[in-house]
């Protein structure tokens, strides 16, 4: 049997996981006629590439993110406080950075009636959203357009955002660690959202307390502490949460502290 070379096996690895769900290092070893120390090789590389997830002894399919649209009616009340909350951090004439969401999303509804702000995104409902708003600055931050997200990713996205510095970034998460770390779905998300909270003198992170339950791959790569991470609500027994308080400042919706 003749061996495929590594980018063709990389694509049928993918597409196992894809028909599977699951695959294991013995299972393609034999299957592609190569050593199962190859095959740790290639799905080391495609979970560095964000494209799985791997396990001992082989690897799981990535989760999929929830559309834009699911997430926005998913707790809207609760993300609609998370907003509200957030805006209170901004004061007229300051220059801000918003990262693409549907909670991200209800902080720019929040700010629909502020004057003399310039607000940079990589959301296109978020920048279509505050373009409307005449006393509002909306800088679209450009790059590859990705659907789900309804937002823009890439090189180009991070080159953009290395050219600006900001008073405020309000990021978001696909998920937190047990280890309180803050997570998302590919290498590349997690990437742009930590150079995000680079650009900023402040940054926060906006996540809805079904985040702390949520367990996606990557690590957001945050490099300096945050200014607090503000949530609805605080989930009792769930270790990231405790966690969570021991890394940083959280605000929670609502609470005067």
């Amino acid at each position: 049997m003749s061996r495929p070379l590594a980018v063709d096996r990389h694509g049928q690895i993918l597409h196992a996981l894809e028909a599977q769900g699951s695959v294991s290092v013995a299972d393609l070893a034999e299957r592609f006629n190569v050593s199962m120390e190859t095959i740790r090789r290639d799905l080391k590389l495609l979970a560095e590439e964000g494209r799985l997830v791997t396990v001992h002894g082989g690897a799981h399919r990535l989760a999929n993110e929830p559309s834009l649209s699911r997430r926005t009616i998913e707790n809207a009340e609760g993300k609609a406080a998370i907003g509200r909350a957030a805006a209170d951090f901004v004061e007229n004439g300051m220059a801000i950075l918003i990262d693409s969401g549907s909670t991200t999303l209800a902080l720019a509804q929040a700010l629909t009636n502020r004057s003399d702000l310039t607000v940079l995104t990589n959301s296109l409902p978020i920048g279509l959203l505050l373009a409307r708003t005449k006393t509002i600055k909306t800088v679209l931050l450009g790059g590859e357009i990705e659907a789900n997200d309804e937002a823009a990713f890439g090189l180009d996205t991070l080159d953009l955002v290395a050219k600006y510095r900001v008073d405020l970034a309000f990021i978001g998460a696909g998920g937190i660690s047990e280890q309180g770390e803050f997570t998302d779905y590919t290498r590349l998300a997690a990437e742009q959202r930590a150079r995000m909270a680079a650009a900023a003198k402040s940054a926060y992170v906006l996540a809805d307390h079904t985040k702390f339950s949520k367990r996606t791959p990557v690590t957001i790569p945050i490099s300096s502490p945050i200014a607090a991470l503000i949530t609805d609500r605080l989930p009792k027994g769930e270790p990231a949460t405790e966690a969570s308080a021991r890394r940083w400042a959280i605000k929670v919706a609502g609470s005067k502290k």
